[in-house]
Order: structure tokens, then C-alpha cells, then sequence
């Protein structure tokens, strides 16, 4: 018995909950899974999980022994990879992100970091929710949060700011707000999940929080700039996703001097100690692209240094 991928076998098992959810996560068949944790069980003398026809639960000696397996498997893991720096980066990532952001920046910056590492492949799981990185068997995430699970490691790539924008066309019919409470009489594009109908405007160190008039809400980004562009009303838009139109004038800021609450854009995965090479190279690789002080998309020439929608502080 291969007692190294015996460990890695039961660890996964508990980690996904079922022998069937470990043997796909390894490609192997369940019979194999069960076979290995059989064996592993049968060399330490000892039964390491309680099984029934409902669910796994570790024994005491499970428990014991997870974390002697969990500090084996990474050290060897961490070897490998140390071995493997001198050779060509290599393997298989799938990666989540909102649409929005793979569709304005992740995707291209995908794309140039296979031109260095072109035996890299990538599998974008694109989705407009928070998605369980072990079920879905998610090695990275791109998340837009300021809140992380503290199981999961983040690392911060970049800041997301927003802005309130409509269309020139819209604005000309409905007039441009002048006053954060000008806003309660305009038509407004909501994103439907996850976000409050209302917006928080800072400006000087005052919040001024003012409720919205939704007349058109949809669960995607994309379908709230559409809407936007094509004269609904007011959106709240991130500015990676609406910099072409703001610069060709289709959509215009409204009350620029204030500024919204920004969200971390955060690169989120399971482990430190678990990382493969293209991972760990992928993370280095976004965290250079997308970081400094301002992200690239809100970088402007010399003397407008603050991103649209920054203002106040």
C-alpha cells in the first residue's frame, strides 16, 4: 500500500465529508478510497473513522492521527514543490470570480500569465455568489469582500471602489443630482443579491446613508451596467468594469465629490501549507499586477491621482 496517498485519501475523506467526494477529488474510483482507508487503517491497528449509511464521523484515534497526516502530506507537498522551483511550472487550477471582474481584468491577466507558464491550465468557474471552495474543488477564488471565512486564507490584491453613474441621456431627462437626498427622486439600477437598497456616501469624514427608488434590479453586474448604459436610472458600478465608458462619456459620475465604501478584491484558497506551485506562482503573479496604492484601472495621469467616485475621505 502507497502509504503516503493512503494519508492524503483519508484526509480527504474528512474533508469533504464522504469517500465518494475524496475519490473524485483524487480521480480515483470509490473502491479504491475505500481500499486505502482500509489499509491505512488495518497498518496503524486502529479504526480512524465511524461509518454508518448517513455520514462519517472521525474516532478518537481519527482525530489523533489527522493532524500527524495533515503535517506529513504538507511537508512532503512542500518539498516537491521546492524541488520542482528549478523546473517549468506545471498543473491545473480552477478559479472562481464574479463575471464582472473576470470579464473586465481577471481573464486577460489569466491569459499573460499562461504566455509565461504556457504548461499551466486554467478552469474559470464564473458565478455571481460565494461558492464553497472544497465542494466545488476550487483552488482560488477571486472574491470582492471586506469579510473572509476565517477557515480560508485571503490575500488582499487590490481595493474595488465604485461609483454612481448613469447615462448622459438619463441625466438630461431626469436632471443631475447636486446633494446625496437628491437621489430619493431618481430612478435606480439594483443589484439584487447581497447588496443594500441604499447607498453610503462619505464626503469629509460624514456618512450620509440615503435610501433608493429600485426600478430595475438583476443578480448579474453586467445586466445593472447594461441597464445603466442604455438610460434606466442611477447604478452603483465598480470602476474596473465601467473605466471605457466613463472615459467615452456613455456613462457620466454622479455627485463625484463623494465617495462609496470600497471592497477588498481578495484572493482566497484553502491553505498556506497545501499550495502547488501554479497556484502560489498565480497569487504572486495577480498580487503584482492588480497592487500599489491604486489599482490600475484608477490610475490617472499625473495630478488626478484619485479614482472616479474617490472623492471625501
Amino acid at each position: 500500500m502507497d502509504r503516503f496517498t493512503a494519508m492524503r485519501v483519508f484526509i480527504e475523506i474528512v474533508d469533504r465529508g464522504s469517500i465518494s467526494a475524496a475519490a473524485d477529488a483524487l480521480d480515483m474510483s470509490r473502491a479504491m478510497a475505500s481500499r486505502y482507508l482500509e489499509g491505512l487503517e488495518n497498518w496503524l491497528g486502529v479504526r480512524l473513522l465511524h461509518r454508518t449509511t448517513r455520514k462519517l464521523a472521525l474516532s478518537d484515534a481519527g482525530e489523533q492521527a489527522l493532524k500527524g497526516f495533515r503535517e506529513m502530506v504538507a511537508l512532503a507537498e512542500d518539498v516537491q514543490a521546492q524541488a520542482s522551483q528549478r523546473g517549468q511550472v506545471q498543473g491545473r487550477l480552477r478559479i472562481t470570480s464574479a463575471p464582472s471582474f473576470a470579464q473586465a481584468q481577471l481573464t486577460a491577466a489569466v491569459v499573460d500569465f499562461q504566455q509565461l507558464h504556457p504548461r499551466v491550465e486554467i478552469d474559470l468557474m464564473m458565478v455571481d455568489r460565494t461558492v464553497d471552495l472544497v465542494q466545488d474543488r476550487i483552488d482560488l477564488a477571486i472574491r470582492l469582500s471586506n469579510r473572509i471565512d476565517e477557515t480560508l486564507v485571503a490575500r488582499r490584491l487590490a481595493v474595488c471602489h465604485s461609483v454612481l453613474c448613469a447615462s448622459p441621456s438619463y441625466l438630461a431627462r431626469a436632471g443631475v443630482p447636486q446633494k446625496p437626498e437628491d437621489l430619493q427622486a431618481h430612478r435606480c439600477v439594483v443589484h439584487s443579491a447581497g447588496f443594500a437598497p441604499s447607498y453610503n456616501l462619505r464626503r469629509a469624514g460624514t456618512t450620509t446613508t440615503i435610501g433608493t427608488r429600485s426600478v430595475l434590479t438583476a443578480n448579474e453586474t453586467s445586466i445593472i451596467r447594461a441597464g445603466a448604459l442604455a438610460g434606466a436610472g442611477i447604478a452603483m458600478l465598480p470602476t474596473y468594469y465601467v473605466t471605457e465608458e466613463l472615459a467615452r462619456g456613455q456613462l457620466q459620475v454622479v455627485l463625484p465629490d463623494y465617495a462609496l465604501d470600497p471592497l477588498d478584491i481578495q484572493a482566497v484558497y484553502l491553505s498556506r501549507r497545501h499550495q502547488p506551485l501554479p497556484l502560489r506562482k498565480l497569487i504572486e503573479f495577480l498580487a503584482q499586477r492588480f497592487g500599489g496604492d491604486v489599482a490600475p484601472w484608477d490610475r490617472k495621469p499625473a495630478g488626478k491621482e484619485k479614482p472616479a467616485g474617490a472623492g471625501g475621505s
